[in-house]
């Protein structure tokens, strides 16, 4: 029976050279997102017909994202790896304005607040679609698996 949903995600801890407590906050809380409610299905038919659960794990080799896709036994399936080239803007234009919302939290009055939220959103969901597009294909995922599955890549290019 098909159950096309990620149940495990791990990033790999070696390329991620710092975080602060948001950042690391904002891990938590993507990963426990995106355990409670996706959408998962890679397109490739296994010779076993297997169609999930899943277990990931991603990475950032050479500038490129690593996905390593795995069975619920923790098996291996395959490794999707994806350019990530288109996504260095948005992943740099998330990171400025993901500054300056821990900065207005911490100080601006609540309409600044919600005005820099909104343009967070508006990246987050632009990134969201690129992501959706790119997997076109190859790996079937929704709005809401893309936007928590940008977050963690973002966690993963920390460079400071």
């Amino acid at each position: 029976m098909a159950d096309p949903r990620i149940i495990d995600v791990q990033l790999d801890e070696r390329t991620i050279l710092w975080r602060s407590a948001d950042i690391e906050q904002e891990r938590r809380i993507a990963i426990f997102d995106l355990i409670e409610g996706n959408h998962f299905a890679p397109q490739r038919a296994y010779p076993d017909g297997y169609q999930g659960p899943y277990r990931i794990a991603l990475s950032v080799e050479e500038g490129r994202l690593a996905l390593d896709i795995k069975r619920a036994d923790d098996t291996h399936l395959e490794t999707y790896i994806l350019a990530m080239g288109r996504f260095r803007r948005p992943i740099r234009d998330y990171f400025a304005i993901c500054d300056s919302y821990y900065q207005a939290i911490r100080q601006a009055s609540p309409q600044q607040i919600e005005t820099i939220d909104m343009a967070r959103r508006g990246i987050h969901n632009q990134a969201a679609e690129l992501l959706q597009e790119r997997f076109a294909g190859k790996i079937e995922i929704d709005f809401n698996t893309a936007r928590r599955l940008f977050t963690l890549i973002c966690v993963l290019h920390i460079k400071q």
